[in-house]
């Protein structure tokens, strides 16, 4: 009985490997599109409390098929993404939109994260600066 449950073990952890190294040698699809964003950091500087600040990140589709970006999110609430909701042909540009409440002040950095059908699915756009209470000088 130990030697069956052994070898059932054993032939399980040979089909996994196999399935493993199967996914690591699957072809690039040569055809994806590929988002390129002019810049990935916008520092807005001093900003004053209680003014949203607004960032446009454009990109390009250097690919070779449409390129659809599936969701934009951020990493808190005081974040607001927009984005281009066609799709973008190849060789055209696009934009993501981010919004920063401004509500705290002091030191920021907050993120945006990408998410398309390009080779680089996942790209990670980022806010920064510094807000100054509303009675102090920027």
């Amino acid at each position: 009985m130990k030697k069956l449950i052994l070898s059932a073990i054993i032939a399980l952890g040979g089909v996994f490997a196999t399935t493993a190294q199967a996914q690591e040698v699957a072809p690039a699809n040569d055809k994806a599109p590929e988002i390129k964003f002019t810049k990935e950091t916008h520092d807005f500087g001093s900003i004053p409390q209680g003014t949203p600040a607004t960032y446009e990140f454009t990109f390009k589709n250097t690919g070779k098929t449409n390129l659809i970006i599936t969701n934009a999110s951020a990493s808190c609430g005081c974040t607001t993404p927009e984005w281009s909701k066609e799709p973008i042909k190849p060789g055209k540009t696009g934009y993501v939109k981010a919004t920063y409440n401004a509500a705290a002040s002091g030191p920021f950095t907050k993120s945006v994260t990408v998410n398309s059908n390009a080779k680089n699915s996942q790209v990670i756009l980022y806010l920064k600066g510094d807000v100054k209470p509303a009675d102090q000088p920027k």
